[in-house]
């Protein structure tokens, strides 16, 4: 499973892919907090927070971690390396695990870098330092989460198809619905326990959650819940294969 995984990572920054998916979003995040007049410049609405790197970051993550798992098995299986790879003393889980864990590789080395601009903001406090450190924690542990389960979906719709456009559309229109779908069907029915129950059903929810600086194992749960049944699904999908 190391093995692959180490040439899971490899194949990521051997070729563009992993450098365009960095830069994409370290861009887009600086372009809209710090260049782009509006809601979402720092300097525009003068508070010294990273909310705005938060609000925007979940955006990104919709649309690039789709194009991150496309290809980890449409493209094995486009060029029927699939079946070699299964043939190796590997389990269904190591592949699984392994093409994963890559990705939440390139997710954190997406998320570093932003800590320059939790730095910058602490200097331009007024005093220096005037921020709200367990609510900005708290927000990279919910983006964590968020972008580890848009894997895990990512993972799962790569795994149905040999097609790279395909499995792109199909975890996108998925990420979506998860992420905002449910939210709104929320909202459709209103406020009492059938709008809470959607909800709750939403990544937004709980991302929001985690965002106010209190890590409740709810939300905990709720991701890794997230995470395993994607995963789960992605098994249980090879081991029909092998039959």
């Amino acid at each position: 499973m190391v093995a692959l995984f180490k040439k899971e990572v490899s194949s990521f920054f051997s070729s563009i892919v992993g450098y365009i998916t960095i830069i994409i979003f370290l861009l887009a995040t600086s372009i809209f907090m710090w260049v782009i007049p509006g809601v979402t410049n720092v300097m525009d609405n003068g508070y010294a927070t990273m909310e705005f790197l938060f609000i925007n970051a979940p955006v990104l993550f919709l649309l690039l971690i789709p194009a991150i798992t496309m290809r980890m098995f449409a493209e094995e299986k486009r060029l029927r390396t699939l079946e070699l790879l299964m043939t190796k003393p590997l389990t269904n889980w190591d592949i699984i695990l392994a093409k994963y864990f890559a990705g939440i590789v390139l997710v954190l080395f997406s998320l570093v870098p932003t800590f320059v601009y939790y730095y910058s903001i602490v200097q331009l406090g007024d005093p220096v330092g005037n921020i709200d450190f367990g609510g900005t924690m708290g927000s990279y542990i919910g983006l964590f989460f968020l972008a580890a389960s848009f894997l895990s979906i990512g993972v799962f719709t790569s795994s149905l198809t040999s097609n790279q456009i395909v499995s792109f559309l199909l975890s996108l229109i998925l990420c979506f619905f998860i992420y905002l779908g449910f939210d709104t069907l929320g909202d459709v029915f209103g406020n009492g326990k059938t709008g809470y129950f959607f909800k709750q059903l939403g990544i937004q929810e709980h991302y929001t959650s985690i965002q106010r600086g209190v890590i409740d194992s709810r939300d905990i749960i709720y991701f890794l819940s997230v995470i395993v049944f994607f995963l789960t699904l992605t098994y249980t999908g090879l081991l029909k294969r092998n039959w």
